[in-house]
């Protein structure tokens, strides 16, 4: 079963550089992407060719920035923070494309404009089943999953904002469990549901 993870980022910058001496920092928490991103497509000796990461970034002064980590195609890119933050600081480097328009810089990795109502817009179009997840939605259970393709929404440490409520208002709300738990460890829990 294809998974996708869409991770919403409120403080990492849209554009302009990202300090890789303090991701935790002045970077805008670029760590929690990297950490979540080494979760959802790394394995020991190789990578998860079934799953895909769309990364949104939120911070900054300027317009949103979306960047896909295609599983299947992804070269170039090793599972430690450094080395998937500077992946992060080089696509900063170059114009947010049009919203809906996305520019492939290498291999898998790609980028474009727009914020989470254009991921859902787009996996939407492709069939794909969605889910919010939510410490205090529904438990969530894999039984029901009979489609080919299936997404998880999850925010960063601060809550989903007003507007990304909105777009989300008609996606079922899932949840892991009654903790609150990090991006990168509810990733983990739902490959090993969806693998076993």
């Amino acid at each position: 079963m294809e998974r996708r993870f869409a991770i919403i980022e409120h403080r990492a910058p849209s554009s302009g550089k990202i300090n890789l001496n303090d991701l935790p920092g002045s970077s805008g928490r670029i760590d929690v992407l990297a950490r979540a991103i080494n979760t959802a497509l790394f394995l020991s000796h190789g990578i998860r060719e079934d799953t895909d990461v769309t990364l949104h970034l939120m911070g900054g002064t300027g317009p949103a920035r979306r960047i896909w980590l295609q599983g299947s195609r992804l070269r170039g890119v090793h599972p430690d923070e450094r080395a998937i933050a500077g992946q992060i600081a080089k696509a900063l480097k170059n114009p947010i494309p049009a919203i809906g328009q996305w520019v492939e810089l290498h291999p898998g990795f790609w980028h474009s404009g727009g914020a989470i109502e254009q991921t859902i817009r787009e996996w939407e179009k492709e069939a794909c089943r969605i889910f919010v997840l939510d410490a205090e939605g529904v438990p969530f259970s894999k039984d029901p999953l009979n489609h080919e393709s299936v997404g998880f929404i999850l925010s960063d440490d601060q809550p989903f904002s007003d507007i990304e409520l909105k777009s989300m208002e008609s996606i079922e709300k899932v949840s892991l469990g009654s903790t609150w738990l990090q991006g990168n460890a509810c990733i983990s829990i739902l490959h090993h549901l969806i693998d076993n």
